[in-house]
């Protein structure tokens, strides 16, 4: 069973910073769960370094919340299951984070599967909710945080989010049993509003990016403000991200360096050209240039090449890679090698597969 986190140390865990992938769904070319797949990845994580997982997110598919298909279930347990192997070779847990959608009564239930499963906190979308006013918005979020921890979600409008203002952020972040928020409206002035919310709360809630245009440059900057006549600084720790369900190992080693580079307080030539590989990559992995069409595709193809997931199957058959996005694949892979963890795949891979 999942080692039970008390609220403080989760709090330290996810200030502290960790890598947190967001982790894909392994299917068969019957588009059937590939259950040997599916825990191979989270072996994968957890050997990579990883600080955690987040499962029943974007990047799992929303569709396994259709009834039809029956697996948010399945794959939080399969996912829990090995983090729970994982976890008795750790000195610390790894986070467990779960995705928590819909309106109200289906958010509820979600988060008490979440409960019941052994996760930590749940990852909050509110793209159910495009009307609701922040009132309606932040008495959802306090229902939500009274039955679990909650990582509050900025998603871009882009991928079916919604704007959030700062008078929603400056109140969800009064919320007792908010323990972080992911940014992923890639948006400077929006990202803004979410960190100064926290900084003028004076409260200690850990920052994690979604920014997959920005990562890098999120991780090394500080934050300042002016709060109560003194100037008030918070920083972004971590990464919660599909970007970094993919080449995971290296991820954990960009984390290191940003903290590095943080502690310094000095960013280096190499780490601001680091920056723009990784943007680049992610730009090509997430198919930017054609509004994300082909995101979740991207992802699979490199854990394809890899030999971690056998296809790219999504449970859309429409889900599929777009025209020109393999060959865009295949350039970044040459242009920056030293951002893949190919070798440390090929060393482990048999050995996550076997049952």
């Amino acid at each position: 069973m999942a080692k039970k986190l008390e609220m403080e140390k989760l709090r330290a865990l996810l200030n502290r910073g960790a890598v947190i992938p967001a982790h894909p769904l392994a299917l068969n070319a019957e588009r059937r769960l590939d259950e040997r797949r599916q825990r191979a990845l989270t072996r994968y994580y957890a050997d990579a370094g990883a600080g955690g997982m987040a499962i029943g997110v974007h990047t799992t598919q929303f569709a396994i919340r259709d009834p039809r298909i029956g697996l948010y279930v399945p794959v939080l347990q399969i996912a829990a299951e090995e983090m729970d192997r994982a976890d008795q070779n750790r000195a610390e847990p790894l986070i467990r984070i779960g995705g928590i959608c819909g309106k109200t009564e289906q958010a509820v239930s979600e988060a008490e599967t979440l409960v019941r499963l052994g996760y930590h906190a749940g990852l909050l979308s509110l793209a159910a909710l495009q009307t609701a006013d922040v009132a309606g918005l932040i008495q959802h979020c306090r229902t939500i945080a009274e039955i679990i921890p909650v990582v509050g979600f900025y998603l871009q409008p882009a991928a079916g989010g919604r704007l959030l203002s700062y008078d929603f952020w400056r109140s969800f972040v009064e919320i007792e049993n908010v323990v972080a928020i992911k940014m992923a409206p890639f948006n400077r002035y929006q990202t803004l509003d979410v960190v100064r919310a926290v900084a003028e709360s004076g409260r200690e809630i850990a920052l994690y990016t979604g920014n997959d245009d920005n990562i890098v440059m999120d991780l090394v900057t500080p934050f300042v403000f002016d709060v109560n006549g003194g100037k008030r600084e918070v920083r972004i720790t971590g990464g919660l991200l599909g970007h970094w369900a993919v080449w995971t190992r290296s991820a954990v080693g960009l984390l290191e360096e940003c903290h590095a580079a943080s502690r310094a307080e000095g960013i280096s030539a190499e780490l601001l050209r680091k920056s723009v590989a990784v943007t680049d990559t992610n730009a090509v992995f997430f198919d930017a240039a054609n509004q994300y069409a082909g995101c979740i595709a991207g992802l699979h193809e490199v854990l394809r090449r890899q030999g971690l997931l056998e296809g790219l199957w999504c449970l859309d058959p429409q889900e599929c890679l777009s025209p020109g996005q393999k060959e865009e694949i295949d350039r970044v892979y040459v242009a920056y090698p030293h951002l893949n963890d190919d070798e440390f795949v090929r060393q482990g891979l048999d050995r996550w597969l076997a049952n």
